[in-house]
């Protein structure tokens, strides 16, 4: 028996299904036992969405990335019950989110039935919407809008788009349309390393060096100690910050200097 969405236990039996995804990736049956959890919860698609992107996150920092024990099939498949589906659907389309598969998320996406695709739920409409934006493919900004009008303030699915934005470096518009979806309640926490880290790429774009280097000072204080996962990719853009900022300064100076001889 599923339990109803106020059951006082359900907020235990969520955070178990969460901790044995995450704890039990090297076992190619977790996808299954997570539906099942999930199932059993009668989860939503926001409840989904947050269990599935943490744990395909956590499989492939271990080592065992989803796309390795979930064919596409499973994916594109109307599966036994639409919590299956969408369960397997937000697991692999995350896994191919986090290595970067724009193309190959697209097209698994848009070989799903017609019917299935027009009833697509949120987060996943969201990750079709990375997948084209991440491409630079200007209709992805429809597609967000269309997103952004059911999605409300589910942070998730928000990191999502931002994503998106952040990838898409050829979209029209693409950094002010970052630091815009930024500045929404979700994500302007201040406190949101890969928020700051994204914002510093955007500012960086539009010239703006100095914020964009506070920006990244922010996200690196922000980081855990001790963590190791994201702070490669920080110190990397702080760099490039850097390098951009004194570019600038330098053909600045020589065009000043041409025009004073």
């Amino acid at each position: 028996m599923s339990l109803r969405p106020h059951c006082p236990g359900r907020a235990s039996a969520l955070q178990r299904a969460r901790n044995r995804a995450a704890e039990n990736t090297a076992d190619p049956l977790w996808p299954a036992r997570l539906a099942g959890d999930l199932r059993e919860l009668d989860a939503t698609w926001q409840v989904s969405a947050e269990v599935c992107a943490d744990a395909a996150w956590a499989a492939r920092a271990a080592g065992n990335s989803v796309l390795g024990v979930l064919r596409p099939e499973l994916v594109t498949a109307e599966g036994p019950d639409p919590v299956t589906a969408r369960t397997y659907r937000h697991l692999y389309l995350s896994g191919l989110r986090y290595d970067f598969r724009c193309a190959a998320l697209q097209q698994l996406v848009e070989r799903l039935p017609r019917d299935a695709f027009a009833v697509l739920d949120c987060y996943s409409r969201a990750l079709y919407a990375f997948a084209l934006l991440g491409q630079s493919h200007q209709e992805g900004l429809a597609v967000m809008e269309e997103v952004l009008a059911e999605a409300g303030e589910h942070t998730k699915t928000l990191h999502v788009l931002l994503h998106g934005l952040w990838l898409g470096q050829d979209l029209d518009q693409g950094a002010e349309r970052l630091l815009a979806l930024s500045s929404r309640p979700a994500l302007a926490t201040g406190s949101d390393p890969i928020v700051l880290f994204r914002v510093a790429g955007a500012l960086r774009r539009l010239g703006r060096y100095n914020e964009g280097l506070g920006a990244i000072d922010r996200a690196i204080d922000c980081l855990p100690p001790g963590d190791t996962s994201v702070h490669a990719d920080l110190v990397r853009e702080r760099s490039l910050i850097c390098v951009a900022r004194d570019l600038h300064q330098h053909w600045s100076t020589r065009a000043l200097n041409g025009v004073l001889s």
